[in-house]
């Protein structure tokens, strides 16, 4: 998609830029940047260095990543970026959420990175299940028992690799890890730590109940930071390599989920964040100490006062991209043919779990299928019912989102894997019949993680005062979403076969809605 009108009016150069400027670093699961933003949240033109990578992934269900590889590449952002503007004011971090690794003594790697769809421990969370109980795991943390979460991993690995485990004295998320190599502590966000599975979202804090009923010390864990706490002394390799950063505050990183709703202006109840990348998220955030979970969603923390409520796909945009390159699907071809399609009218149900399942039914076990297949079913129709299926399953998210949301709310769509597609945005109003609007920020993370930092910082007085930009509304048609309405039964019907009924009766976490 070429650049917007809406995009290059929040965009400036740097003699134009309000200070301070905030270096703001994004790792993702399959990119790391460095973006530099100014005092009013614009991106600075020509200030922007991003690495693309890929995670380990491994036959048994495995996702993994070298951490110090990771920390090296960040790094390698930071100095491309500073090559451009030297005055910095802050440094701001998103990161990604549920990432687990272990240290040792010395604050080295014992284990790699486990990322969040990493599925090894998917009977580690069904045995949490059985023995504490799902419900009560999830009114605690906010949190179901499933492989995404520490919890689940933790216990795979205590008993699959137990002298491995022996060894760490600490479990931190990466965004950890790179502050303790650059400042030799480990710092926690409430964000971060609010994506583990152990952490209490009502009293922002370790929940004891549940580190006493998973065997893990209180001490394994890093210290919470306060809201806005930065670091700001560097190791002197790095202050040497940085010498603009030396006396520059770092804050503590945050979740990546949460970024993205302040990035793109979610931060009240009447937007509702629509992220598509890698795996999908719809999130809504706004200012309350308590919520009450329903069931099948998680809440996790942007900050002390910012609640984030919502729903998670493991299969969204990689679901696309799998299509793409397992069927041979040319892209620009392929989006006007798509274009073409009537809605449900290929014939195929599709369950689009490649990688398991998260929200709502949270099945680790389950995998995809497709019914419906014939001797005339082309590529383009199997991609079609795929785009429509991962639709149908952000749908039953914002069914159990809607009664947190204002009456008139907007659905505010993000990350590079649906926002490159009119047509997905198109299925995706139909589905859930609602308008959906395209965010005009090019990337929502590194901006909300800035933004978070200039308000911690005392220049940014409200999140939600600063607009961001917006682009195509996509109307949602009657006759469209009537015809997806029969698709979704369709797919419900496939989901409760014996077979995937067992699954959830095994996990205990009910199924989709």
């Amino acid at each position: 998609m070429a650049t917007t009108g809406a995009e290059l009016a929040f965009a400036t150069s740097p003699a134009e830029a309000e200070r301070p400027i905030v270096l703001a670093l994004d790792v993702g699961t399959s990119s790391v940047r460095a973006i530099l933003y100014d005092a009013l949240g614009r991106q600075i033109r020509g200030a922007e260095s991003r690495t693309p990578y890929q995670m380990h992934t491994l036959p048994d269900g495995g996702v993994e990543m070298d951490p110090d590889e990771l920390v090296n590449m960040t790094c390698r952002n930071i100095d491309g970026v500073l090559r451009n503007v030297s005055e910095i004011g802050a440094v701001a971090c998103s990161t990604l959420w549920h990432s687990l690794l272990g240290l040792g003594g010395d604050g080295r790697p014992i284990t790699p990175i486990f990322n969040w769809n990493d599925t090894r421990s998917r009977a580690d969370a069904l045995t949490l299940s059985q023995r504490l109980g799902a419900d009560w795991l999830h009114a605690r943390t906010g949190a179901l028992p499933h492989s995404s979460y520490y919890p689940a991993k933790l216990q795979w690995l205590r008993r699959t690799r137990p002298e491995e485990y022996g060894r760490v004295v600490r479990w931190v998320s990466f965004g950890e890890y790179l502050y303790f190599r650059l400042f030799g502590r480990t710092l926690c966000s409430v964000s971060m730590a609010s994506g583990t599975g152990l952490f209490n979202p009502s009293t922002c804090s370790w929940d004891q109940d549940v580190l006493e009923r998973v065997e893990l010390e209180p001490g394994s864990l890093s210290p919470l930071a306060e809201d806005g706490e930065s670091l700001t002394d560097l190791r002197d390799e790095y202050q040497a390599r940085w010498p603009g950063l030396r006396h520059v505050p770092w804050m503590a990183p945050l979740g990546d989920g949460a970024c993205s709703n302040v990035g793109s202006g979610c931060v009240t109840k009447d937007r509702v964040a629509l992220m598509v990348g890698t795996s999908g998220a719809m999130r809504v955030c706004w200012r309350a100490d308590r919520v009450q979970i329903p069931p099948g969603l998680w809440c996790y923390r942007a900050d002390r006062r910012y609640a984030l409520l919502g729903g998670a796909l493991s299969n969204a945009g990689n679901a696309y991209a799998w299509c793409q390159s397992r069927l041979q699907l040319d892209g620009t071809a392929t989006e006007s043919t798509l274009a073409e399609m009537s809605p449900n009218g290929h014939g195929l149900t599709v369950l689009p779990f490649f990688s398991g399942e998260r929200s709502t039914g949270w099945a680790d076990q389950a995998r995809a299928a497709i019914t419906g297949i014939s001797l005339n079913t082309r590529p383009v129709d199997i991609l079609r019912a795929i785009l429509e299926a991962v639709s149908y399953r952000f749908a039953a998210i914002y069914e159990s989102l809607s009664s947190f949301v204002a009456r008139k709310t907007r659905i505010v769509a993000t990350g590079g894997g649906m926002i490159h597609s009119p047509t997905w945005m198109q299925i995706m109003a139909d589905v859930i019949g609602l308008p959906v609007v395209a965010s005009g920020v090019p990337e929502a993370s590194s901006r909300g993680a800035a933004l978070l930092a200039l308000e911690s910082l005392g220049h940014l007085d409200d999140l939600g005062s600063v607009p961001a930009p917006l682009g195509g509304v996509y109307e949602p048609s009657s006759d469209r979403h009537q015809r997806y309405l029969e698709g979704r039964r369709r797919q419900q019907a496939l989901y409760n076969l014996p077979i995937a009924r067992a699954n959830q009766r095994e996990l205990g976490a009910g199924g989709p809605q």
